[in-house]
């Protein structure tokens, strides 16, 4: 079973959605080994967001276009405003308590992403957690100097998952356990008799 990540934003615990996301979850047939509720750090948002310059320019260019569109001055080099999203991140991510997560299940990466939805509030598709519950927009966001509030983070890619997953927990807080639908499913032979 693959492992993902997520942290419930705190808009998200603000807005009272934590039992709508998990259920969610639950009900795609993935199950929470680790979660808990915490104020974090700045050191841990950095180090969670750990973005290289590529990250910062490709951001840092979309900002310049959005603020060029809006007839704003700029005001310093791209990659700075890219790296700006990362220091209003961990000023938004410090405002109140965030809950990591980590959820296991058959494909846990892909289904969690297709679960969430696209990171931009206003393209993210209606189904999707980002796509029926945020009216928020980057460019809202970028006008405002802020982060935009997008409800939860979730892990692009197992390697991702796991190097997260390190930052915010210790392997003693992870538990192991079987759900009822696994045991339904492991407990059934090839024949469909229960063994």
């Amino acid at each position: 079973m693959e492992k993902t990540f997520i942290i419930l934003k705190p808009d998200a615990i603000q807005r009272g959605l934590v039992g709508e996301i998990i259920k969610r979850i639950e009900h795609k047939g993935l199950k929470i080994v680790a979660t808990k509720l915490i104020t974090s750090t700045e050191e841990q948002i950095f180090e969670h967001y750990n973005k290289d310059n590529t990250w910062f320019l490709e951001k840092g260019n979309r900002i310049v276009e959005e603020r060029q569109k809006a007839n704003m001055p700029i005001e310093k080099e791209a990659i700075e405003y890219g790296k700006d999203i990362i220091r209003a991140l961990a000023k938004y991510m410090n405002s109140t308590p965030i809950m990591p997560i980590i959820i296991e299940g058959n494909q846990a990466v892909k289904t969690i992403l297709k679960l969430v939805g696209g990171t931009e509030p206003l393209t993210a598709d209606i189904g999707t957690i980002r796509g029926d519950f945020i009216t928020d927009s980057y460019d809202l966001a970028t006008k405002e100097n802020r982060a935009v509030r997008n409800l939860i983070h979730a892990s692009e890619s197992p390697e991702e998952a796991e190097r997260e997953i390190n930052i915010w927990f210790n392997t003693d807080e992870i538990m192991k356990y079987n759900t009822i639908n696994e045991r339904m499913i492991y407990d059934i032979n090839l024949d469909g008799i229960i063994e």
